[in-house]
């Protein structure tokens, strides 16, 4: 398959320009991607996977695995769904992933809350779930909100898939983006979009939320649970991010290449068996290999070779023009500190630099993904803002190059340019993404006392009401004890 190149970018806009590997590695990967797929294939498929790939033209060899042709896996990429909108329960929230359109957002499953005041851990609640969500609603650098904890005080598997996905619909009117245990949990909380939205026609012309498929356990085999999940999102007309998260030198090759390979392998049996399900379905390529410490195993998040990896399989997105995404942000810091702001600021960078249009945990993520702070919510918001900034380049058409206005402050003029209505850098588009803050009166400011006073400023006045009364009193009537997240939780 030839490389696609990037259109040119429009005016305002950058297209990618960090791009790790060179048209000849390109080729190399896609060709070995093709080989993995078609020699090695996938194991522990369950009989409906089965079923659906081998009717779409996968073959189910004597070994039990079901390996892709080549040809199987090039009209999948040929015919599958592009230039997808992931709604917003407001339109002003909509996610148009095509072009050079790069949106950041939360993701995770922390099962540690970051106290940046007190400098502590300890165990997420679901009623941390809901505060990030509504601090997002109006944090304008994150562009979506997906789960970025699990609620610890919930155990029983469909309570915590339910209640999840409440906290976050009822905290944001952005995209969100979900996850489900079981097959038998999508069922209600489908029937619970279904009434937010107006009935099940408006949902499936709108669907506001996501399902994050990893429907893998690398290296190449078939999560049992998550395909059964995965079948039911589709067919609920849930937008499926199709994932796969192995990780280099443990459950995907050390050699990063090997791990690019294996990765973009698992994503696009993933694409087949979405296509194979139902043709054209919004799917979103999801590879997202991880780094390894080479010391002690553990997940290197604020890596170098993390930024590498991500940027990497974006650029495969782009090769195959695909609805893309990645991860980053994912700081090995335990606390918003000088190593979480340049571990995530160059990841995060690098990611929005690569091409991909979703950018998950770009926002709040600790400790390798095992914490999660609200205060670097805040933080990072402004972080975010100047990436956007950073990749919208500046303009330099006549009237950007000031020749005259230089001719006409110098000679003769006032000597500045403060009365030329374009003074300081205002003038440039996109400035108003950076969130600059205010200096305290000695003319210093720390940006974590900052976040923990916003934090709780934001906390005590924002309550959404997108979701009325009358339409949680239904809600609440319907479902009854399954909703846990107290009514005076959410501001009476």
């Amino acid at each position: 398959m030839k490389q696609a190149l990037p259109e040119p970018p429009a005016a305002g806009a950058a297209g990618p320009c960090y791009l790790p590997l060179s048209e000849g590695d390109i080729g190399r990967i896609h060709e070995a991607v093709l080989t993995v797929l078609e020699t090695v294939g996938f194991a522990d498929a369950i009989p409906s996977c089965i079923e659906a790939l081998t009717g779409a033209g996968a073959l189910l060899g004597e070994d039990g695995r079901i390996r892709f042709p080549r040809s199987l896996v090039r009209d999948t990429i040929s015919r599958a769904a592009r230039n997808i909108t992931l709604h917003g329960q407001d339109p002003r929230h909509d996610l148009h992933l095509d072009g050079n359109h790069v949106h950041f957002g939360t993701a995770g499953v922390a099962v540690n809350l970051v106290d940046a005041a007190q400098r502590i851990w300890r165990e997420t609640r679901l009623q941390d779930i809901y505060d990030a969500a509504r601090l997002v609603e109006g944090l304008d650098n994150i562009h979506f909100f997906q789960r970025p904890m699990v609620a610890r005080d919930i155990a029983d598997p469909l309570e915590l898939d339910f209640n999840t996905l409440y906290a976050c619909v009822a905290g944001t009117t952005k995209h969100v983006g979900t996850s489900f245990t079981v097959r038998e949990n999508v069922k209600p909380a489908l029937e619970m979009l279904h009434m937010i939205a107006g009935g099940e026609e408006n949902f499936r012309a709108r669907p506001f939320v996501s399902s994050s498929s990893c429907f893998v356990v690398s290296p190449m085999k078939f999560a049992e649970d998550a395909c059964g999940v995965m079948e039911e999102c589709v067919r609920g007309g849930l937008p499926i991010l199709v994932l796969s998260v192995g990780q280099a030198g443990i459950t995907a090759p050390a050699d990063l290449a090997g791990a690019v390979v294996q990765t973009v392998a698992e994503v696009l049996a993933g694409l087949v068996y979405v296509n194979a399900l139902k043709p054209g379905h919004p799917a979103i390529f999801a590879a997202w290999p991880f780094a390894s410490d080479p010391h002690t195993g553990a997940m290197a998040g604020g890596s170098p070779q993390q930024a590498l990896l991500g940027a990497a399989c974006a650029q495969m997105a782009r090769f195959y023009d695909l609805p893309s995404s990645t991860a980053a942000g994912m700081t090995d810091a335990g606390l918003p500190d000088s190593q979480s702001g340049y571990e995530k600021g160059i990841t995060d960078m690098l990611a929005a630099l690569s091409g991909a249009h979703l950018v998950y945990e770009a926002a709040g993520m600790h400790g390798s993904l095992l914490g999660f702070c609200l205060e670097s919510l805040i933080i990072d918001n402004d972080m975010l803002g100047h990436c956007l900034q950073s990749r919208v380049g500046m303009a330099a058409g006549d009237e950007q190059l000031s020749a005259s206005l230089i001719a006409r402050t110098c000679l003769g003029g006032p000597g500045h340019y403060l009365d030329s209505g374009k003074g300081q850098s205002g003038s440039e588009p996109g400035l108003e993404r950076w969130q600059f803050r205010e200096r305290d009166q000695n003319g210093l400011s720390d940006i974590v006392s900052h976040a923990v006073a916003e934090k709780k400023r934001l906390l005590a006045e924002r309550f959404p009401r997108h979701i009325t009364r009358g339409m949680d009193d239904r809600l609440r009537a319907r479902f009854g004890d399954l909703i846990r997240l107290p009514r005076g939780a959410m501001g009476g």
